[in-house]
């Protein structure tokens, strides 16, 4: 055992000359800050502003079912009150209200083509809530520890003005599953 008290020793006495602890705590600081921004990435990716879509991910040409119901087939992870009964779209938010920034994904099936899509469901925010079309479906939610997956936090507290209220959500098609 000896050996690897003398073996500790030199790296550590090694280690002391070549670093200072202003460097090592900086380094922790960076590595733990680091750390701290992974869980954010998969949401981060779901705040892009939406562009046209790529090739093989088209909108699907038959969107079947009623846009204002909660059987709707896009509607299967949505967890608040339908933007298309509050003056908005599936897409889009109603006049008043801003998209949040940050968001939460789910894949539901498109009974008339047979394929599975990405939705990615935005709250709108900035007016009180719609009180119209409520539904809670959570077919793939998962806990708040997923945070990318879960139906059940508040974007609406990821925008830039702290406090906004939330209003309605939105359920747009951001890829083809795969």
């Amino acid at each position: 055992m000896k050996w690897l008290d003398e073996f500790s020793e030199k790296s550590a006495r090694s280690l002391a000359r070549g670093t200072s602890r202003r460097s090592v705590l900086a380094g922790l600081g960076s590595l733990l800050l680091g750390a701290a921004a992974i869980p954010l990435l998969p949401v981060a990716r779901g705040a892009a502003v939406p562009g046209p879509p790529a090739p093989g991910t088209a909108a699907p040409n038959a969107d079947p079912g009623d846009p204002s119901t909660c059987e709707y087939w896009r509607h299967c992870a949505i967890d608040g009150f339908l933007c298309g009964c509050c003056g908005g779209t599936q897409s889009m938010c109603p006049p008043g209200t801003d998209m949040s920034s940050v968001t939460w994904i789910g894949t539901c099936h498109n009974p008339s083509d047979g394929k599975d899509y990405v939705i990615s469901y935005n709250d709108c925010c900035g007016k009180s809530s719609c009180g119209r079309c409520f539904c809670n479906r959570n077919e793939g939610d998962t806990s708040l520890f997923q945070p990318g997956q879960s139906n059940d936090y508040n974007w609406c507290s990821g925008n830039a003005k702290a406090n906004i209220p939330y209003h309605c959500s939105t359920a747009r098609i951001v890829g083809v599953a795969k």
